[in-house]
């Protein structure tokens, strides 16, 4: 009943944030388990390994899973934007319209190598097998580079002149290459192999905790954290230049995320504390004077704008955006903790931890990087509002006028109940099944539930 009681705006906004933070989960492991799978075969390859093999063979199955749902969470998701965003894609569809086509093309280009992979184990070379892999990671990645592009162009948007309010001289690769689109793709990019690295780990440390210390295990964390934990810092370094872009083309959207009211020079970094938008300001806080202004703009004394400068109704919801920044922020710095302790764990051992207090954080890691992404997308999308369009159109200028949309809304949370559904219960009755190995090896303990 409180789905059906929103109204058409509030309801056509939930459908997007509840498909796009559905969806996020899936895109970010069907383009970085392939990594992982490339990474697991070569190496069964190389050296006729039967754990490598057995484990690639594993992952495969999952992928496969994790694509098919991807795929359906995905499709809503675009259908979404024609249904419940008319007046923005009737406006702006001509300016935004090559990345999504060339993001189709691209997952046509997944779908069907995917395809070649899955049926070709025992049916091809090997080494044609694992060639026939290539295709799927990089146009995963470029699926995922179309589609955020799009997204960077809602912040940055160029590449097209208004004349008396209609779109004339609309240059699309201009406005696909937008300033936001280097940062924001690269961010994202980072931020799913991140999440698919950690995931992994985090399956394999959870068996580990049970007393599972076969080669199978040990071997599926280590290629996961290896692949999580080597990109922490580098994720750390492109959101800091993902703050500044914010900072020079977004100044509202920065003063949510750190929570600052008033426009000042010398403005501090606040960790922490919970803004309180009736008194405009930020309550518990722990303030590093001049913080903000050198992190934002490389000069303790530079001047922030803060969101009493605008009025009311062009701020976004400060309290959401500033405690999603805070959680992106804290899951970040905690994931490099753990990279650091395992980095110095393996520099004086030649080998990871295997105590339960670092498994648990293993265990941990992967729910803090999904954590992290969608706080980062609430972050991008609740920053922005209340514009669909950065300073062009605001969003209850671009939302549908015909009823029902709560109606689909209630369809998509349970369709993806299904969904969510379907896919924990294949992906637990994969994990307790023995791992498949190569013909004529021996089965590989599975990494449990």
């Amino acid at each position: 009943m409180g789905v059906l009681a929103l109204g058409t705006l509030d309801a056509a906004r939930l459908q997007m944030a509840v498909s796009l933070g559905f969806h996020i989960v899936f895109a970010s492991l069907g383009f970085g388990l392939p990594v992982l799978l490339l990474f697991a075969e070569d190496r069964a390859i190389r050296r006729a390994d039967p754990v490598w093999m057995a484990l690639a063979r594993r992952w495969s199955k999952a992928f496969g899973v994790l694509f098919a749902v991807g795929a359906v969470s995905g499709t809503v998701l675009s259908f979404a934007l024609g249904l419940f965003w008319p007046r923005f894609m009737g406006r702006w569809g001509a300016v935004i319209g090559l990345p999504f086509a060339l993001e189709a093309f691209a997952f046509f280009v997944e779908a069907i190598f995917l395809g070649i992979y899955l049926y070709g184990w025992d049916r091809l070379p090997p080494r044609a097998h694992w060639l026939s892999g290539i295709p799927i990671a990089i146009s995963g990645a470029a699926s995922a580079w179309f589609v955020v592009s799009a997204n960077a162009w809602m912040q940055s948007p160029v590449g097209f002149r208004l004349r008396g309010g209609t779109v004339v001289d609309v240059d699309p690769i201009r406005a696909m290459l937008n300033p936001s689109t280097p940062v924001m793709t690269l961010h994202m990019l980072v931020a799913a192999y991140m999440v698919t690295g950690l995931c992994v780990a985090s399956v394999y440390a959870r068996g580990m905790l049970r007393g599972r210390r076969d080669p199978s295990h040990r071997r599926g964390l280590a290629a996961g954290l290896a692949l999580g934990l080597a990109l922490t810092p580098v994720q750390i370094v492109v959101g800091d230049r993902a703050a500044k872009l914010v900072a020079d083309r977004q100044a509202v959207k920065l003063a949510a995320m750190e929570g600052q009211w008033e426009t000042e020079a010398g403005a501090p970094l606040r960790i922490g504390g919970i803004p309180l938008p009736a008194q405009e300001r930020t309550a518990f806080a722990i303030e590093v004077p001049g913080g903000l202004s050198w992190l934002a703009y490389g000069d303790p004394s530079a001047v922030v704008r803060g969101l009493s400068s605008v009025a009311p109704r062009d701020r976004p919801n400060v309290v959401l955006v500033h405690l999603a920044f805070q959680t992106m922020v804290a899951a970040g710095f905690g994931l490099l903790a753990l990279g650091v302790w395992a980095a110095l764990a393996a520099l004086r051992r030649r080998r990871l931890p295997g105590g339960r207090w670092f498994l648990r954080a293993v265990v941990a890691s992967g729910p803090a990087a999904v954590l992290a992404v969608e706080a980062g997308w609430i972050v991008t999308e609740v920053g922005r509002q209340p514009w669909i369009v950065q300073g062009l159109m605001r969003t209850a200028e671009a939302v549908t006028t015909r009823p029902g949309v709560q109606l689909h809304l209630a369809g998509t949370l349970f369709v993806y109940g299904l969904l969510a559904a379907a896919c924990t219960l294949l992906l637990l009755r994969l994990g307790r099944r023995p791992a498949e190995p190569a013909p004529g090896a021996a089965p590989v303990p599975a990494p449990g539930p």
